[in-house]
């Protein structure tokens, strides 16, 4: 439309020429233009030549408003459906690959470089469309003037060859940005997350002067990024007169033609290099995204091959026990677990002790699903947990750790994990605040349960926050509950209270509980002693205080 709306002012030139008014008839033949005013019945004239021109111009701009509806659209459903892949895979991830990860990495690709992938889709399209511009004013050139048309084309194609070092530099610095981002997204995460202790300690500015390095490397990157953009804008008309003006000196003074018999060719020639000078300073900036792309498609499949092994079969209820038979675990070529047998009945209470890297948390990762090994069975209700849907056993799974889980939201979306306030949610809400001892301290406040929690709780207590979780895996429903520790970071008044909460849970859960204080596992029914990776025994608390002498000595040196 753009060189069909440049052609109609041709007409004008000639109607400029053969008539000095412009409401009398013209007497230039015009071929197409004539007939189509005949064909409506109207007089070929500057008046009636301008009204097609607003019309046609009008439509221009309308067919422009519906392309500028349609790219976006196709960009929308472009980057959401590359948010909804990516989140579907990273949520399939398997626990054991995720935690050998880059998280700066990670956050980086799932926010920045997820903005940049769509930036350079954008950029795409305008190459494409530059391209189709080129082809169009091309094909007009062509027909106007052939030779000269030849001979432009010969130009654009040395001009392209100046820009291939650009290109290669731009190409170079894209894949150096994707790394120097997911280091800057690293050191923010940490920079957040041990805040507190940075802050407390003094050494939050030195930690400052490394995020500094960071954005002096990142900035640096896209500086030259920038750099490089600029000289291909800077340069690409300056060539492009060059060009023009060398090709019309070669027809007119070398071969001799008219300058009147290459204007119009010209006029259309322009427009093309133009785009093509677009084109070319548009494909520099879409090669500083490829850095980009080929960081998120070397993730997607870096995530399609570390998927978690799902089965078929869904998991309702623990109806029978967990059992581990001859389970063993490695991380590379370290055994951290070694022929592991366990049994943990249905509405039992098991507690693992042991010092620190004798295995325990690693059990406990097993147990839940989140790591899996060749070495023995693992079996669930007298099934292997690989033939489970992991999910929907993970469903049944309350995880309660010494480090509080606390989102910046509401009470209760923490607890519910943004369930709809229904009135059956509600009742469940209550029940499980009510259980968690948490209903007067939600009544004491404005807000009540609509009070926000602030960032991992920073306005609640330790006991508060460890409420909030228990009753989160109340409101779950869940059958089996994990306590990683869950009482050893607060005050021994505190922790009797919480303690009083979880015992009260006892024999309506299959309870699972990690602890260095051994005062807190007193009411199990099992507890195992663990070393090095293997259980060296299991029984009652009283009962192993007399078949292990190292758990005794252990029960002395914390006079339970």
């Amino acid at each position: 439309m753009d060189g069909l709306g440049l052609s109609m002012f041709l007409p004008l030139f000639q109607i400029a020429a053969d008539r000095n008014e412009s409401g009398s008839a013209a007497e230039t033949d015009d071929g197409g233009l004539m007939r189509f005013f005949e064909f409506f019945h109207m007089e070929f004239n500057l008046a009636n030549m301008l009204i097609l021109m607003v019309v046609f111009f009008a439509l221009k701009g309308l067919f422009f408003y519906f392309k500028g509806v349609y790219d976006a659209k196709v960009a929308r459903y472009f980057i959401v459906n590359t948010r909804r892949n990516l989140l579907a895979k990273f949520s399939s991830l398997s626990f054991q690959h995720f935690v050998k990860s880059d998280v700066g990495a990670i956050q980086n690709l799932m926010t920045v470089e997820i903005n940049t992938l769509l930036y350079g889709f954008r950029d795409y399209l305008i190459i494409l469309q530059k391209g189709v511009m080129v082809v169009v004013y091309m094909g007009f050139a062509f027909a106007m003037n052939a030779e000269f048309a030849i001979l432009i084309m010969l130009g654009g194609v040395m001009f392209n060859f100046l820009f291939q070092w650009i290109y290669k530099s731009t190409l170079a610095a894209s894949r150096k940005l994707v790394g120097e981002n997911s280091d800057y997204q690293g050191s923010i995460i940490q920079l957040v997350a041990n805040f507190k202790y940075l802050k407390a300690t003094g050494f939050i500015h030195n930690y400052a002067k490394k995020v500094t390095k960071n954005i002096e490397g990142l900035e640096a990157v896209n500086y030259r990024i920038g750099k490089l953009g600029s000289i291909t804008a800077a340069i690409r008309e300056p060539i492009l007169i060059f060009i023009v003006a060398a090709v019309i000196l070669l027809q007119v003074y070398v071969r001799g033609s008219a300058l009147s018999t290459i204007i119009v060719s010209l006029l259309f020639f322009y427009r093309a290099l133009t785009n093509l000078t677009d084109l070319q300073s548009q494909y520099n900036y879409f090669l500083g995204k490829v850095g980009t792309m080929e960081n998120v498609d070397n993730f997607a499949d870096d995530l399609e091959k570390n998927h978690e092994q799902n089965g078929s079969l869904a998991f309702e209820r623990l109806q029978q026990s967990l059992l581990l038979r001859d389970y063993s675990f490695s991380y590379g070529e370290h055994k951290v677990l070694s022929n592991i047998n366990l049994e943990i009945e249905k509405n039992t209470t098991l507690a693992l002790v042991g010092e620190s890297g004798s295995g325990k948390s690693t059990l406990v990762n097993v147990i839940s699903g989140l790591l899996m090994s060749n070495e023995g069975d693992y079996l669930v209700n007298g099934n292997k947990i690989e033939n489970y849907d992991t999910q929907t056993f993970q469903r049944k799974i309350g995880y309660i750790s010494q480090d509080t889980v606390i989102f910046n939201a509401s009470i209760y979306d923490n607890i519910t994990l943004w369930a709809e306030r229904n009135s059956d949610n509600l009742r469940r809400f209550q029940q499980a605040v009510e259980k968690a001892s948490l209903d007067q301290y939600i009544e004491s406040l404005s807000l009540k349960d609509q009070t926000m929690l602030g960032n991992n709780g920073i306005n609640m207590s330790g006991g508060q926050k460890q409420r909030v979780s228990i009753a989160r895996e109340l409101f779950k429903e869940a059958d089996i509950l994990i306590l990683d520790e869950a009482t050893s970071a607060l005050d021994s008044e505190t922790e009797k209270n919480i303690q009083r909460n979880i015992d009260a849970l006892q024999g309506q859960f299959t309870i699972i509980i990690i602890a260095h204080r051994l005062a807190t596992i007193k009411n199990a029914d099992t507890v195992v002693l663990m070393d090095q990776g293997k259980i060296i025994a299991q029984d009652s608390f009283e009962g192993l205080k007399t078949k292990s002498e190292r758990f005794k000595r252990m029960v002395e040196l914390q006079e339970v």
